[in-house]
């Protein structure tokens, strides 16, 4: 239950979702899948990253958080591209921890302002909720729950609600950690995050934003590692990955946890 503090806040997000469903032109994408444009990512996934469905990102160590809030925001950068919105939900301690959201740098990342809804909760179990509440409307096409604390708030029973909550909306849910937690959770896919080097751009300067990719669970396909680099000025991954190693899959469907090879 939303604490008493948190209450108006949630009462005006609950409203601007109503509004959004009401916006004339407005329309919340179709597709079933949300295609990376990576041919080796997208056959991993079956085509594509599930939408109507929740995915759980976290960083491979808490100093990579930021890159795994580049990959969430990358991903909804890509799914708002038909002009419809996201919305990013974040602790009080989230943003004492990593900070808060910078508008003029979401906006050269490639995510206008005027499509993403920041909303500020006090603790866990609100994010939760109020992830749930979004995800169940079909204001939004993209729902980030930015979730810093202990996981035993977004457990398999809660993560299961958020999951059948996408369901009905048909919403991207995306569960955003500060650090990897060895809990069940219903996710569709779990994914670790680091940051790769990226190519110099031809001047030498600094190139373009790269990811190095860890899909550890994936209930649509198998699981893997990837490099992938954000083109931020066409909004796109580029339409090339460089895999790092496969890892064996095991009968569950999650990464056997032995080393990747270096691919060369």
């Amino acid at each position: 239950m939303a604490s008493a503090a948190s209450r108006g806040a949630l009462s005006h997000l609950r409203q601007a979702l109503a509004t959004l469903d009401k916006v004339k032109g407005f329309s919340l994408v179709e597709e079933d899948t949300l295609a990376l444009g990576l041919p080796e990512v997208d056959a991993a996934l079956g085509g594509g990253l599930a939408c109507a469905a929740l995915h759980e990102l976290a960083p491979v160590a808490p100093a990579q958080f930021g890159a795994t809030a580049g990959f969430a925001l990358a991903l909804a950068a890509l799914r708002t591209a038909g002009g419809s919105s996201a919305l990013y939900i974040q602790t009080d301690f989230a943003a004492l921890e990593a900070g808060a959201l910078y508008g003029p740098g979401l906006d050269c990342f490639g995510v206008p302002m005027e499509r993403l809804i920041l909303l500020r909760v006090p603790r866990p179990v609100d994010a939760l909720w109020a992830c749930e509440e979004a995800m169940k409307s079909r204001g939004v096409a993209v729902v980030i729950a930015e979730l810093p604390e202990a996981g035993e708030a977004a457990d398999f029973t809660a993560t299961r609600r958020l999951t059948l909550a996408a369901r009905a909306g048909g919403g991207l849910g995306l569960l955003l950690r500060h650090r990897p937690l060895p809990i069940a959770t219903a996710a569709t896919t779990r994914w670790q995050v680091a940051a790769a080097p990226s190519t110099p751009d031809r001047f030498g300067g600094l190139g373009r934003t790269a990811f190095d990719l860890s899909l550890n669970r994936n209930r649509s396909g198998r699981c893997g590692r990837f490099i992938v680099h954000w083109d931020h000025h066409e909004r796109a991954f580029l339409p090339q990955a460089l895999s790092v190693g496969v890892a064996a899959a095991a009968d569950d469907g999650s990464v056997d946890p032995r080393p990747f090879a270096h691919a060369g």
